[in-house]
């Protein structure tokens, strides 16, 4: 997935990232800043997608950076959650909502048999993002 009507397939969407690869951060037009092989429920099999914005990278930098043994990293791509005033310069927009949760979180949020006898606000504990990183042009 490398331009916005490839990702558009998952907008929306929780997605696990698997691997993050940096391939540039010199913001050279020419080239993605970094590769990611994700999980995500709406696709049948991991796929690859390219991060093309640079606060996007900046972003899933960071939660490499500070990740730890028992936590996952997830992302929502989205456009529909841009806040009004950004739809109109779209293009131009950061699109990953990056977030630290506990490792399992993934398969928590989007299988709602898994962990049965976790319900109300311990699941939404388990669930929650330790820490994350969400543009300020989303709602």
């Amino acid at each position: 997935m490398l331009k916005n009507k490839d990702w558009k397939k998952i907008d929306g969407e929780i997605c696990r990232v698997i691997s993050f690869t940096p391939l540039s951060s010199s913001g050279n037009n020419l080239l993605p800043y970094a590769s990611v092989v994700l999980e995500c429920n709406k696709l049948p099999m991991e796929i690859t997608g390219f991060i093309t914005h640079k606060v996007d990278f900046h972003n899933l930098s960071e939660a490499f950076r500070k990740r730890v043994a028992d936590q996952e990293i997830l992302i929502l791509w989205s456009k529909k959650q841009l806040k009004s005033y950004a739809k109109v310069f779209s293009i131009f927009m950061p699109r990953l909502w990056v977030m630290i949760c506990k490792k399992g979180a993934y398969k928590m949020i989007t299988d709602i048999n898994y962990m049965p006898e976790l319900e109300g606000l311990d699941r939404w504990n388990t669930e929650k993002p330790i820490i994350d990183w969400k543009p300020k042009v989303m709602k």
